[in-house]
């Protein structure tokens, strides 16, 4: 049986991101994932998803500005641009821009305030209904880069990757776990991290933990997600786009939007209602199958919304949310387990900073906030 000091459950980007911490610190690592790293079936596939700071709270905008070092370094280490910036803009009753703006400015982070006309002056492409919000450090994260980049750190630091290796239980040992895949494989560890995303509540049962802590769990909410590539009604703009990332809040409704990049064959930009999937009991559960209805009500909202967008989408695709009732994440460990849920969602922006703070808690060299504790999440 091979044996490991800690092993890491899922090579997504918070998975990834753990391993590469504790590699680089000189601890024995095996990443274990259950198909490949950043595959389609998880949260961190695609080369899509938005990097920015604003927040009606300076806890996570802080966190941004904390994770954005650690981008900086990845990016340097793997000569990738990993974040290509777009800048964001942030709008709808609901998601009260001068709030945003008003932490930004706290922050110490560029942004301007602008009205609806003032906006829909500098990008014609976009129907604003109330104030903007602007701040140009925002941008789109490759996911699937990012993590490959991370896994090829975590490799060069003696990290070993085992592909098609899929989490079936988990038991305690003498000397810390044994872990057991699907096909009866099995792997000594001294400590765990488990960082599987949408799969989490499906190993939930496998994982050996203290019935108090399980207890301690809030309810995870999986969605399959569902977001959509409209072609831009501008061919100059297939190019070079002009276009921002956005969120659209209000009641009812919010929306998200970011150029496609390689996802969208860099020809349109990726459009999705923000939490319109169906609930899963787990990642298990999923079938990649698009709701027309959903469909429906995010081209509805491109006609009326997005003039510079064509309003048919030409490519679609699934992703899954695990969110918790806060939205906060998951950071905790408790005997030689540590659990990580980086999601809700929000969480790809964070990923580097997580898998330092992951790497603190399960060595004990350092702490995570309060706020990512269990005890916490559950008194909210």
């Amino acid at each position: 049986m091979e044996s490991t000091q800690y092993a890491v459950i899922g090579a997504g980007l918070a998975g990834a991101a753990t391993a590469w911490q504790l590699a680089s610190r000189g601890h024995e690592v095996t990443l274990l994932e259950r198909s490949t790293p950043a595959n389609d079936a998880g949260s961190s596939h695609g080369s899509a998803r938005i990097f920015r700071y604003a927040y009606p709270e300076e806890f996570y905008t802080r966190l941004v500005q904390e994770a954005k070092n650690g981008w900086d370094e990845l990016a340097r280490l793997s000569g990738k641009e990993l974040i290509t910036p777009a800048g964001a803009v942030d709008y709808g009753a609901l998601r009260q821009p001068e709030q945003l703006a008003g932490v930004l400015e706290s922050c110490g982070i560029d942004h301007e305030l602008l009205s609806a006309e003032q906006a829909r002056t500098r990008w014609p492409q976009i129907a604003f209904d109330t104030q903007v919000l602007w701040h140009p450090g925002a941008g789109v994260i490759d996911a699937h880069e990012s993590v490959s980049s991370m896994v090829d750190q975590a490799v060069a630091h003696g990290a070993q990757l085992l592909t098609n290796w899929a989490v079936d239980s988990i038991v305690q040992s003498d000397s810390g776990y044994v872990l057991t895949s699907c096909d009866g494989r099995s792997l000594a560890a001294g400590n765990i991290v488990v960082a599987a995303g949408g799969w989490l509540p499906w190993l939930l049962g496998s994982l050996a933990l203290p019935s108090s802590f399980i207890a301690q769990m809030p309810s995870l909410e999986v969605r399959q997600e569902q977001a959509y590539h409209f072609p831009y009604a501008d061919a100059s703009d297939t190019a070079y786009t002009p276009w921002p990332t956005f969120i659209h809040k209000r009641a009812g409704w919010q929306a998200y939007g970011l150029p496609g990049g390689r996802d969208a064959e860099f020809r349109g930009q990726k459009v999705a209602q923000y939490n319109g999937g169906k609930i899963l009991p787990s990642a298990a559960e999923q079938d990649g199958r698009i709701d027309p209805e959903n469909r429906r009500r995010v081209v509805e909202y491109v006609e009326k919304y997005l003039p510079g967008l064509i309003p048919e989408p030409y490519a679609e695709t699934t992703c899954l949310f695990t969110n918790t009732p806060s939205e906060d994440f998951i950071l905790d460990r408790v005997d030689g387990i540590t659990v990580l849920s980086p999601c809700s969602g929000h969480g790809g922006k964070f990923a580097p900073l997580i898998g330092q703070l992951a790497a603190d808690l399960a060595t004990g060299a350092g702490s995570v906030p309060e706020q990512f504790r269990l005890a916490a999440i559950g008194a909210r």
